[in-house]
């Protein structure tokens, strides 16, 4: 029998536009979920009060975390709240938090991007850095201003894979090429991370959950934009929905045994 696909969730922005509040996901990362990771992703609407994240994770196989205009709230790390930070959502930041670490607690696969692995490394105990253009000795990560998405996130520089790490046993390469929009990055690495990979400034480009026994990685670039022709990208979406389909897996067959012993 086919086994139906993993579902994932995918936590929402809050947008405002047409006198309503939205609740919204770019479809870049669906479209890459669906169509290359082979799981069905589910938006998970970002509302503050009587709303358990357990009631979706216990019925979910993955979370993604997505990348977005707004940044983490710094209150969330100890930093006083500037303009420098801003935008903020935080009702994203408490949906995400929350189903990062819910997770982990569940050894759930999470695929963090952009904000995502930001929200990662902030929801495990660690801090952010803003306006790292004009930091000393740091690169400009800022997407290029074009109207054209193509061009804004077209490859930008090399990171450098730890040798030993599992990013680097997963792509199966010393180092890529990546696409680069931030302007915040990791400061205060979160213990219980793991650095997989680093840009040529030495900004932290991707890590790994030091305890998780499968997939758990925070991504700062954007692999889902060209997962479908970017073979390194590619990897790292079709690794998370194997992940997925593992996860579905054992669920399904714990689920059989309790029902065995009932």
């Amino acid at each position: 029998m086919t086994m139906p696909r993993p579902i994932i969730a995918v936590p929402a922005d809050i947008r405002s536009f047409e006198n309503y509040t939205w609740h919204a996901t770019p479809d870049t990362y669906l479209k890459a979920a669906l169509h290359v990771a082979g799981v069905v992703p589910l938006i998970v609407p970002a509302l503050s009060d009587g709303f358990d994240v357990a009631d979706i994770l216990d019925r979910v196989d993955g979370v993604m975390t997505t990348g977005s205009a707004t940044n983490v709230h710094p209150g969330r790390y100890g930093v006083g709240a500037t303009a420098s930070y801003e935008p903020f959502d935080t009702s994203r930041d408490t949906l995400s938090c929350a189903m990062i670490q819910g997770a982990l607690a569940r050894n759930m696969p999470l695929l963090a991007i952009c904000r995502g692995h930001q929200e990662l490394n902030v929801a495990l105990g660690g801090s952010l850095a803003t306006e790292i253009q004009d930091m000393p000795g740091r690169m400009d990560h800022r997407a290029p201003t074009d109207p054209e998405q193509a061009v804004r996130f077209a490859p930008r520089h090399p990171v450098a894979l730890e040798p030993a790490g599992r990013l680097r046993a997963l792509i199966g390469a010393d180092t890529i090429e990546v696409n680069s929009l931030h302007r915040q990055a990791v400061d205060r690495l979160a213990d219980g991370l793991v650095v997989e990979a680093t840009a040529p400034d030495g900004t932290v480009e991707a890590v790994s959950v030091a305890s998780a026994p499968d997939y758990a990685f925070g991504f700062q670039w954007h692999p889902e934009y060209w997962a479908e022709t970017d073979a390194p990208s590619r990897s790292i979406l079709e690794g998370f929905g194997a992940a997925c389909r593992r996860f579905s897996a054992r669920r399904a067959s714990h689920l059989q045994l309790s029902l065995i012993h009932i």
